[in-house]
């Protein structure tokens, strides 16, 4: 069958190559460069079980900037354009999710849209009547950055915001492209759909926090961190994955997601969910608190990407620490090697990572690899395990 995607990101392209094994896949995007990619089988973001896709695998896959091309004859439109928090209007920003049904709607088209967009608890009720639709549900994704497609090949759970016989045959379509066998599928009405996904991103926003708060109260103290998240971790109702301190969770996803939850709060009585918002500030602070103890006068900024394996850096905790820094008045450069740019936000970007060194007084490295080991005695990092 056709099937249409629209967005391109980690979420869209995925999909998108997920689904080009057995159907017909045309993916709509509004940026040339990256139609002009993808059709020529480079991947426009970096994902190893995508470009490895794009370069050993036959896929029904192309691009294309015409949205009337690309949902014409489609029996499913996935809907995967970029959502985000404002926090100065206090509201969730789906204007390019309610865009495309426009589209859709304008073209009067027997097709099913299939939101996978992070969206508020409630959205798809309202689009209906908003728009008078009923040809719309939600399925969430649970994907990581740079490893999307790995994701949507061997999923935790497909969830459907539907009971019916297309949402079946959707979850069917995702089935057919994965390589996991004995996937469990999830059905449920499209507002219980909506809460899954805030509240499940909220639950590894908190564990998050958690741990950078039990690193923030080794580190003042002067305790081993490492040992007492070891200990903790060895009850198995705990366990030892996703406990690796950080400057704070970041990415697409953590932050308008515990936000817009925490919005959907608002009549509801609540105390957690603040709690996960403010502590990610709070962690930020002590970082910061914590470089100025030694009185730099310049600091460097290793990589504002969020993870290993990633070139994605919107909404990296790292900026957050950036701005606090700002207060600081200090001076601030960045190393950041996927940056064509000579500034970024006004920081002078360093390319070569022997004069980035040689000029940081402190470098803050969220993440540590191979290249900057050998520079302990200059780096500010609370990363143990040198993995996400």
């Amino acid at each position: 069958m056709k099937i249409a995607v629209a967005g391109t990101g980690y979420v869209g392209l995925s999909m998108a190559t997920l689904l080009s094994q057995n159907n017909e896949v045309v993916a709509l995007d509004i940026v040339p460069e990256k139609v002009d990619m993808i059709n020529k089988r480079i991947s426009p973001i970096k994902d190893k079980e995508i470009e490895e896709f794009f370069s050993n695998k036959e896929l029904n896959l192309r691009a294309t900037l015409d949205y009337k091309d690309a949902f014409d004859g489609a029996e499913y439109i996935i809907i995967s354009t970029p959502t985000n928090y404002d926090d100065v209007q206090n509201y969730f920003d789906t204007s390019s999710v309610e865009d495309i049904i426009q589209k859709v709607k304008s073209m009067d088209i027997k097709t099913t849209m299939v939101v996978k967009s992070t969206i508020p608890v409630g959205f798809i009720e309202n689009m209906k009547k908003k728009y008078n639709i009923d040809n719309i549900m939600f399925s969430p994704e649970f994907l990581r950055e740079g490893q999307a497609l790995y994701d949507n090949l061997y999923p935790s759970r497909i969830i459907v915001g539907e009971k019916s016989k297309r949402a079946e045959r959707f979850a069917e379509l995702l089935k057919q492209g994965a390589i996991k066998k004995d996937i469990i599928v999830k059905y449920m009405g499209s507002t219980e759909a909506e809460a899954v996904k805030l509240f499940a991103n909220t639950y590894l926003a908190l564990r998050v926090a958690y741990f950078n708060e039990l690193d923030t109260y080794a580190e003042l103290k002067g305790l081993d961190t490492k040992s007492i998240i070891e200990g903790v971790g060895l009850d198995p109702r705990i366990g030892t994955h996703y406990n690796n301190p950080s400057f704070g969770y970041g990415g697409y996803c953590l932050p308008k997601d515990t936000k817009q939850l925490l919005a959907n709060f608002d009549d509801v009585p609540q105390n957690l969910i603040r709690a996960i918002v403010r502590a990610n500030k709070t962690r930020k602070s002590h970082i910061v608190n914590m470089v100025m103890k030694r009185n730099p006068e310049i600091v460097g900024i290793y990589r504002l990407t969020m993870k290993a394996g990633s070139d994605n850096y919107r909404n990296s905790a790292i900026q957050g620490v950036i701005e606090k820094l700002k207060a600081e008045n200090v001076n601030i450069i960045i190393y950041e090697p996927t940056l064509e740019l000579k500034e970024f936000n006004g920081y002078k970007v360093i390319k070569d990572l022997n004069e980035f060194v040689k000029k940081s007084d402190v470098i803050l490295a969220n993440r540590i690899d191979e290249e900057i080991k050998g520079y302990k005695d200059k780096v500010y990092t609370r990363d143990l395990y040198s993995k996400d």
